[in-house]
């Protein structure tokens, strides 16, 4: 099992430490099923276990974070997406308490995972960088072409009032 954890952490962006305690198993059921579609995986672990594997790491564990029961969350693909997807799919249910997480060696907060799960996903934040790094691109194109467009807005003109003249 500790093989099957660090083989996990090993995949994983990041990780996600919660508590479980009188949740039912149809509604881990739907946690898995909404961590998978996010390109993820959640599991039930040994407290011990997992101390042990997070250790090897190179994972500081915050004190209390392997308490009662827990389960894993590990984020393979896109760790905010990952992060959505499981507050959504635990938003209605009141005994899944967030203990803590991880961002590659970053240690996170309760506060913390939630505020990367309202992160946009991966694609939208490039779109937005893209974005962002193209503007000022397109200003100085702009800026460089509008000498010119003068110039031929002021020869139109000119030919359009010759052209008046001549009639």
């Amino acid at each position: 099992m500790l093989a099957e954890y660090q083989d996990w952490l090993g995949k994983s962006q990041a990780v996600i430490l919660v508590e479980y305690t009188g949740v039912k198993m149809a509604d881990l059921d739907v946690i898995r099923a909404r961590a998978r579609e996010a390109g993820g995986e959640f599991h039930i672990v040994k407290n011990t276990l997992a101390k042990l594997a997070l250790e090897q790491a190179g994972l500081n564990v915050p004190a209390g974070a392997l308490e009662k029961s827990t389960a894993i969350g590990f984020a393979f693909s896109d760790a905010a997406a990952f992060a959505k997807a499981l507050g959504e799919a635990t938003k209605s249910m009141e005994a899944i308490k967030i203990k803590a997480g991880f961002l590659g060696t970053n240690v996170l907060s309760a506060a913390e995972v939630k505020a990367l799960a309202n992160l946009p996903p991966l694609p939208v934040m490039r779109a937005q960088l893209l974005g962002v790094l193209q503007a000022p691109a397109g200003k100085l194109v702009r800026l460089l072409a509008e000498p010119g467009r003068q110039v031929a807005s002021v020869l139109k003109a000119y030919s359009d009032q010759a052209a008046t003249a001549a009639a």
